[in-house]
């Protein structure tokens, strides 16, 4: 690749500054379309730049200088008993260090990135999910239909800022039924079909709030409230499709006893004065692609990502299943030319430990989208967490004070799992050569030494002079 291509891009992300990080203050200040027809196509957005990018390419490393500079600390006992790494010069595509880089490992949620990679390119970061609302077979009965947008809110909320609002909907739905009286509310939820949760899930992966069971209609991505938690689960609902129908019932004046699961009717017409069955009564649409995968990868959004992963099997004109999904996405990673074979799948977030990817997936996949072949992939930078700045980094690379180097600098997709502490992302050396790594390790017996001791590697990566 050339060098000055990588520069160009935002995702050569440098040590001059900081500009405010993530999706928050980026996209969609603006509330989704009031109105019940689908947006006019937009050009795809630009990612919001996070780390200015590096004056320039730096000298370049060579592979025996970093093995001498990291490999001390990738056979430290404290990142555990199986350690895979894979270390990457951007410019020039050469590995600068690889441990056990091409076996697949227990990835956690570094899974996100393939699924990120798969649904930018599959859908294109401009794409919205549309939730939908026609008229039921009788007078009075409307079907909400799923759409697939985990983002989905009752009202506005800091969680997801600018996503699409029930309330909204509501709204033109009782503009467009004008007289008519809604009196009963279905929900259809075929837009994804199979098994609700994941082969390899933990039995208590719903109960405590990782994620919930994967259906095509849920708001805030079947959270009870509109919180997210940085230690420990988010409460959701038992039945995340029910419990946003029935927000919607209230807001129409319907009662929860007349809300029911449901199909919705192929469109028909009617009397002079009437609605006919499966006319549209409203639409709302969620932002772009893009700042829906920003929040998945900032946030780790488990349920986030198990719903975005269901558009790349869609797109394929597949059935938005779990199987049909993870088969969905390492498809579209072979077909972007990655080794596809290192990857084997149960999930699109990372949580079922049958998962396995290796390093030099990740990190083929992260210098894949940094070359540009791809603007559509480049996207997936906006959204990943910088050290001690912000998302799961946000208290990173904090002790030891040592690692305190990585921050503003080192920005990546983390993964933890019991006994599991997992990195994928980018950085740049202080002298300006821009790396992406992928550090996999596995049977630390403290979850909070292992990640400092994870932490550490990638710190001393931006601190190596190893030309």
């Amino acid at each position: 690749m050339a060098l000055s291509v990588v520069i160009a891009l935002v995702v050569a992300a440098g040590v001059v500054g900081l500009v405010r990080p993530g999706p928050v203050a980026g996209w969609l200040s603006a509330e989704p379309t009031n109105t019940p027809t689908t947006a006019p196509p937009t050009p795809d957005p630009s990612p919001t730049p996070v780390l200015v990018a590096a004056t320039g390419g730096g000298a370049a490393l060579t592979a025996d200088s970093v093995t001498r500079a990291i490999d001390p600390l990738v056979k430290s006992t404290a990142l555990g008993t199986k350690v895979h790494v894979a270390v990457l010069d951007v410019a020039s595509g050469e590995v600068l260090y690889a441990r056990n880089a091409d076996t697949m490992t227990t990835p956690a949620s570094t899974t996100k990135l393939l699924t990120a990679a798969a649904v930018l390119s599959s859908r294109g970061p401009s794409y919205r999910l549309s939730t939908r609302v026609v008229a039921g077979s009788r007078p009075g009965e409307v079907v909400l239909i799923g759409g697939g947008d985990p983002t989905l809110a009752t009202t506005a909320n800091k969680l997801f800022p600018g996503a699409a609002r029930l309330d909204t909907l509501a709204a033109q739905v009782k503009k467009a039924l004008g007289t008519t009286k809604p009196t009963r509310v279905l929900y259809d939820i075929s837009l994804f079909s199979g098994p609700e949760t994941a082969r390899g899930w933990d039995g208590s992966d719903i109960s405590f709030g990782q994620v919930s069971r994967i259906q095509a209609l849920m708001v805030n991505a079947g959270r009870v409230k509109p919180i997210h938690n940085e230690f420990g689960g988010d409460p959701r609902s038992s039945n995340p499709a029910d419990a946003a129908a029935k927000a919607f019932a209230k807001m129409l004046g319907v009662p929860s006893s007349a809300v029911k699961k449901g199909k919705a009717p192929v469109a028909a017409s009617a009397a002079a004065g009437e609605v006919a069955p499966g006319a549209p009564l409203g639409v709302v649409q969620s932002p772009p692609m893009v700042q829906l995968t920003d929040w998945m990868l900032e946030q780790s959004d488990n349920t986030a990502a198990e719903a975005l992963g269901r558009q790349v099997a869609i797109a394929g004109g597949k059935p938005g299943t779990f199987d049909d999904t993870t088969e969905a996405i390492i498809g579209r990673i072979r077909d972007l030319g990655l080794p596809a074979d290192e990857a084997n799948l149960y999930d699109a977030s990372g949580l079922s430990r049958n998962n396995g990817i290796s390093p030099t997936l990740l990190t083929q996949l992260l210098a894949f989208a940094a070359s540009g072949e791809q603007p559509a992939l480049s996207s997936m930078f906006g959204g990943l967490p910088v050290a001690g700045w912000s998302g799961t980094m946000l208290k990173r690379f904090v002790k030891p004070q040592a690692n305190q180097v990585g921050q503003g600098v080192v920005r990546a997709k983390t993964g933890t799992l019991s006994g599991v502490n997992t990195m994928a992302g980018m950085l740049t050396t202080a002298d300006g050569r821009l790396l992406v790594f992928a550090i996999m390790a596995s049977g630390s017996g403290n979850a909070v030494t292992g990640r400092a001791a994870l932490d550490r590697v990638a710190a001393r990566l931006v601190q190596c002079d190893c030309s």
